[in-house]
């Protein structure tokens, strides 16, 4: 069952348009990543599914309700964590939580017992009564997802969840999104890929305002794996490599990789396998006078395949 439901969803700023016509969907309980490069429309399109921006067209629904019908029953249902976590430095831990639940309407042993399970599950036990301005990029991170999570929503929509901490921290919130994702559906939007990859069971790929991707990052893999990479090293000069290589039936984009103790390296891509390159490699290589000493295929990575999908806005 899908939790959101995204249809043709455009957003113009005067001539700009941010989103040309997205769609996707997420499911109950799926942990998803959104990425794209800045300016893709991330930003404008969480913007759209937390009410706080209305589209010019199409048709955006959580949770069965219509982002432009009823906009606050939806950021009921929704957790935020912006890239930028708005904390107040002045207030405790205990005192900000306080205050996120009461503007929430939350109150009495509801907020109480809320407080007390949140706080378990992001671990500020340790600096609870502690002032905000006190606490560590790590920490200040886990209390904006305890605010988040406070009113038990169903949907949790953490903006760069991981940016500026430390790999111990990494690890640690990378553990609390699997466990919020158990039981609720989440929604990543990082630029940290192998992040998102470790993470998320789905990646949709937004660029230009158009959605250039959506699978599974194994299934990625193999959509956008037409062309193979393979790396060689051989024993010889490296330039002489790179026009050996290069002149190579079915070899493209030969560039050297590094030259060091007479061993050279290069790398190319080919859209055939190394079932079919390998031995007109060896003979091209050979007939160069230079002893071939490895070439290994490398397939694409989740890296690799966003910026082939980005790359004419990040050139």
């Amino acid at each position: 069952m899908s939790m959101i439901e995204v249809e043709d969803l455009r957003k113009n700023y005067g001539a700009f348009r941010a989103l040309r016509g997205v769609d996707f969907t997420v499911d109950t309980g799926e942990i998803l990543g959104f990425l794209g490069p800045n300016g893709a429309g991330k930003t404008t399109t969480m913007k759209i599914l937390t009410g706080f921006l209305n589209p010019t067209a199409g048709r955006a629904v959580v949770a069965g309700h219509n982002v432009l019908e009823d906009s606050v029953e939806v950021r009921r249902r929704i957790g935020y964590l912006p890239e930028n976590t708005p904390l107040y430095d002045d207030m405790t831990v205990k005192e900000y939580l306080r205050y996120c639940g009461r503007l929430r309407r939350m109150g009495g042993t509801w907020l109480a017992d809320r407080i007390a399970t949140v706080v378990g599950m992001t671990a500020l036990h340790p600096k609870y009564r502690a002032p905000i301005k006190t606490l560590s990029k790590g920490y200040r991170q886990r209390v904006g997802i305890a605010q988040a999570l406070l009113h038990e929503p169903e949907i949790i929509i953490l903006d760069e969840p991981t940016v500026g901490l430390d790999p111990n921290q990494v690890v640690d919130v990378r553990s609390l999104i699997r466990e919020v994702g158990e039981h609720r559906t989440v929604i990543i939007c990082s630029h940290i890929l192998p992040e998102v990859e470790a993470t998320c069971g789905r990646v949709v790929i937004i660029h230009e305002g158009v959605i250039v991707a959506n699978g599974s990052a194994e299934v990625l893999k193999s959509e956008h794996s037409a062309r193979t990479m393979f790396d060689v090293s051989a024993r010889g000069e490296v330039d002489d490599l790179v026009v050996a290589v290069g002149n190579v039936s079915g070899v493209a984009g030969v560039a050297a990789t590094g030259h060091a103790g007479g061993l050279a390296s290069v790398r190319f891509e080919s859209a055939l396998g190394e079932l079919d390159m390998g031995p007109a490699v060896t003979n091209a290589v050979s007939g160069a006078g230079l002893q071939l000493v490895s070439m290994v295929p490398q397939r694409a990575s989740l890296e690799d395949i966003f910026r082939s999908l980005t790359q004419v806005e990040e050139s």
